[in-house]
């Protein structure tokens, strides 16, 4: 089966990607070690006796004659429990007693990957239970952060412990089928990634190792079990409790995260009703807070240590005042603010996407989402996002509309969306959309793309598509001009046409077919 070699190859990579990362990580250790003063190294007895291997990191000179404020930091996906040291140290110096530890199923930690499943949060609460009882915290001031999986983990835990009075969910997700099921579409090359990056260095559980077979195998008859699995696991879910517990949410991810997407972490955003904070940058998953990891200057980790000064400390910092929203675009320095989400994409155009087209499946036109981490970052350290010659796109396997020129730049910011027509020859596909800069000599550089997959359609009988490309901000300078590319093959996902099925893309008069693009107000 192709897409499932396909899995395969990637897993490989993604294996290779892990001891890379897990390696720069464990880099960490001496230089944090030797630096930080009071730390220990602890056995914690999470949910069902598993042991969680954590450290503990006290304020210089705590001699139990007050209490801390308490931050809890679960680790990321595939990394050990050091990972946080450098940060651990200067939370701790700045009057925290802080607790990392493994999440279950790595590295020395006990039990099997859950994917942030309930033994996950329970262990959360075990771990503040035994930090109240074995450190000089506070147990009126509890905070939890995270990247990635930590993130995630911090976020469930929000809604099920109402101890908890602040979070700082750095590139996590909130809804985890949106990020890797988005648009009925297996993200395969970041599933895989995961997938790589538990094999080597952890213990997947036999229901973790059972949902990725099934979804490598898109295997339909087991799709409503997938998304009830997702649900239990993402936030979204909870944000009624998170609400009604009124924890301070800071949501901090890049445009360009291949596994969490920011369209989700955006729309949960827009359901919190407490104190919230939605910062997006540049970059992929996890890179935006990678260098204060190290101990390095780092906005994304400023930020956080300012959050938790406000809400658990009650520092009079201004982050209560400022814009709640802080966006920096992908193509120009500076921050900007808004009041909300909604603000970000003040005013929309509509490209017209007239006539009918026709395209064949199952080959690769030239137009693609890049690879998984790869991409983002050339874009994050250098705006070098990935790059198709438009007009050199084979027609046959390729659909394709543009604007006029632009006599002004573009700002682009939020989330753009397609509306089409679809007939297929077959009873399923999957399409890919992607939107472009387009210069003067045709190379376009990608501003956004999603992907989208239908089953049980009617061979020749035309059907609707409604379609929000991955939110996104990027400038497009003046005497440019946007293109929708649509194709049917991307390494980032698995596609699901049939042999030699064809694709036409129609804009009924009563039903004109448009891409339309958020602009910030000028």
């Amino acid at each position: 089966m192709r897409t499932h070699r396909q899995a395969l190859r990637t897993t490989a990579a993604g294996a290779v990607s892990a001891t890379l990362i897990a390696g720069g990580v464990l880099g960490l250790t001496p230089t944090a070690h030797a630096a930080t003063n009071g730390v220990r190294f602890v056995d914690i007895t999470g949910d069902g006796g598993t042991t969680l291997k954590a450290n503990v990191v006290t304020p210089a000179g705590a001699d139990g004659s007050h209490d801390y404020p308490l931050l809890v930091l679960p680790t990321s996906w595939g990394f050990p429990q050091v990972q946080y040291l450098a940060q651990a140290e200067k939370l701790a110096n700045s009057g925290y007693v802080v607790v990392s530890y493994n999440v279950r199923g790595f590295w020395q930690s006990g039990g099997g990957i859950e994917v942030a499943g309930p033994p996950d949060v329970a262990d959360a609460s075990k771990v503040i239970d035994w930090a109240l009882a074995n450190t000089p915290s506070d147990a009126g001031h509890i905070g939890m952060a995270g990247v990635s999986y930590g993130a995630g983990i911090s976020l469930l835990a929000a809604a099920h412990d109402k101890r908890i009075k602040a979070v700082a969910s750095l590139s996590g997700w909130a809804d985890l089928i949106d990020s890797i099921y988005s648009g009925r579409t297996e993200h395969s090359q970041a599933t895989a990634l995961l997938d790589g990056v538990g094999l080597v260095t952890g213990r997947p559980s036999a229901e973790t190792s059972q949902v990725f077979r099934d979804f490598f195998a898109s295997d339909l008859s087991k799709e409503q079990e997938m998304i009830n699995w997702g649900k239990e696991r993402s936030a979204a879910t909870y944000v009624d409790q998170i609400n009604k517990n009124g924890a301070a949410i800071m949501l901090a991810n890049a445009w360009g995260d291949t596994i969490f997407a920011p369209n989700q972490i955006a729309d949960f955003y827009g359901t919190l009703t407490g104190p919230k904070r939605l910062e997006l940058r540049p970059g992929d998953h996890a890179t935006a807070e990678l260098t204060g990891l190290f101990g390095l200057p780092n906005d994304v980790w400023t930020d956080t240590g300012r959050w938790f000064d406000h809400y658990l400390k009650g520092a009079d910092n201004g982050i209560d005042r400022e814009q709640p929203v802080e966006l920096k675009s992908r193509t120009t320095g500076g921050y900007e603010g808004y009041p909300d989400w909604k603000s970000v994409g003040a005013t929309r155009k509509k490209i017209d996407l007239a006539g009918t087209t026709t395209i064949h499946t199952n080959v690769g036109s030239g137009a693609d989402g890049g690879i998984v981490f790869l991409s983002s970052i050339l874009d994050q350290v250098a705006q070098v996002p990935p790059v198709a010659a438009i007009p050199l796109l084979p027609r046959r396997w390729a659909a394709v509309w543009q604007s006029a020129k632009y006599t002004s730049a573009q700002q682009v910011r939020g989330t753009v969306k397609l509306h089409t027509t679809v007939t297929d020859t077959k009873e399923s596909g999957t399409l890919v959309a992607y939107l472009y800069d387009v210069g003067p000599l045709g190379l376009g550089k990608l501003v956004s793309n999603a992907p989208y997959t239908w089953h049980g359609q009617t061979p020749g009988q035309p059907f609707g598509v409604d379609l929000e490309l991955f939110s996104t901000a990027y400038d497009v300078p003046a005497g440019h001009r946007l293109a929708l590319v649509v194709d049917t093959v991307d390494p980032l996902y698995v596609e699901h046409n049939p042999t030699g099925a064809q694709l036409t893309f129609s804009s009924p008069a009563n039903d004109p077919s448009y891409v339309s693009i958020p602009l910030r107000e000028q």
